[in-house]
């Protein structure tokens, strides 16, 4: 009886921090999501005026609404440890970022263990599947120039007509630096099997952890953003200036991230919103490869592409097997960083939310009384 007492007890306590989490949550969204369109439509004049300066202001309050989000994670206990490469000297620099994709949760990980990486969170491109443009978030996106893309045969070539135009027009125009794809194109459990049937079917890697990558919007990234000489070779600088008006250096980097989750169980955003799971640490490991090993034409960048994910493979299947990512290739020890927010700047993010949120309420209840 006292063990049920007692399960009880506990059940009704998560069922009660849930929803005390997911009211915070709803009204936090409805606060800082207005004002953070708000405050751009009040901006717009600056957009004619100096469009380098409204897209720098516009990619700071983009990051304090990522980092909004990390919070929620971050206060539930969801950390993340870093393995591999150090990123943080590149984060300056150009780069595609090609990462495993196996729940929603992926991209609320990705937001928060980028926070502390220099302007990353700023000057960051994502692509996502289309769905998400329906999502809360989904109009902070659209305005940012984040880039939305449809999944199935029917609209593949179409898609990637749309991914380059909407590069040439947004990337350099709003000077971002680094782009963020999902090459499987789906999450792990609803592509695996069909995956291992493509692979069995074309003598390819039998995958578990992850899935075959797909080719499209990877070549259309590398095609378009990576630095062209006029006899069509690599160069140091596309020609295309940024937004001080130095020439660009294009693509530099690709940066290969693997998520790894604690005894392989994924992280969706519902547990990031409801806070049920118990505290939990997710693992992210870098490697770093310069945009001069990558090629660019089809059969090659395919079998390049391949490779990284049987690597992601070994990676998952050491991590699972042993609760560690293996040590780089000529050592002996991994080595891990406990990536870290600062609880203070987070608390004056939230705080600014809200006051912003009830500025604006006073904003628009006196200019509707002044109307009507």
């Amino acid at each position: 009886m006292a063990q049920l007492l007692d399960g009880a007890r506990k059940l009704g306590w998560v069922l009660l921090k849930s929803v005390l989490r997911f009211v915070f949550m709803f009204i936090n969204n409805c606060v800082a999501i207005p004002s953070y369109c708000l405050y751009l439509l009040l901006l717009q004049p600056l957009r004619i005026w100096d469009s380098p300066t409204f897209w720098n202001i516009e990619g700071i309050m983009f990051k304090w609404m990522l980092a909004m989000v990390s919070s929620w994670g971050w206060v539930a206990g969801y950390t993340v440890t870093e393995w591999g490469d150090d990123v943080r000297p590149i984060s300056e620099e150009e780069a595609m970022v090609i990462v495993n994709h196996q729940a929603t949760g992926d991209v609320c990980t990705l937001m928060m263990c980028l926070q502390d990486k220099g302007t990353v969170v700023r000057k960051m491109m994502w692509l996502m599947d289309h769905v998400f443009k329906y999502t809360n978030f989904g109009l902070v996106s659209l305005i940012h120039g984040d880039f939305f893309i449809r999944q199935g045969k029917a609209h593949r070539d179409n898609q990637l007509v749309y991914l380059k135009d909407h590069l040439d027009r947004y990337y350099h125009s709003r000077d971002r630096k680094w782009i963020v794809l999902f090459p499987e194109g789906g999450f792990l459990r609803k592509r695996r099997e069909t995956s291992q049937l493509f692979a069995k079917k074309n003598s390819l890697p039998h995958l578990t952890h992850v899935t075959l990558p797909r080719l499209g919007a990877t070549q259309v990234i590398l095609k378009t953003l990576r630095a062209q000489q006029e006899n069509g070779s690599v160069g140091s600088e596309t020609g295309i200036p940024n937004q001080s008006g130095s020439k660009r250096k294009g693509l530099q980097w690709v940066v290969d991230v693997t998520i790894a989750y604690p005894k392989a169980r994924p992280m969706d955003i519902q547990t990031w919103i409801f806070g049920y799971r118990p505290p939990t640490v997710t693992h992210v490991h870098y490697r770093i490869y310069p945009i001069k090993d990558v090629p660019v034409e089809t059969e090659p960048l395919t079998d390049w592409l391949y490779q990284r994910f049987v690597e992601k493979e070994e990676l998952l299947a050491h991590f699972y097997d042993t609760g560690a990512f293996p040590p780089p290739k000529g050592q002996k020890e991994a080595v891990s960083r406990a990536m870290t927010l600062d609880p203070v700047w987070l608390c004056i993010i939230q705080t600014l939310a809200f006051a912003s949120g009830y500025m604006w309420y006073l904003v628009l209840q006196y200019l509707y009384c002044c109307l009507f």
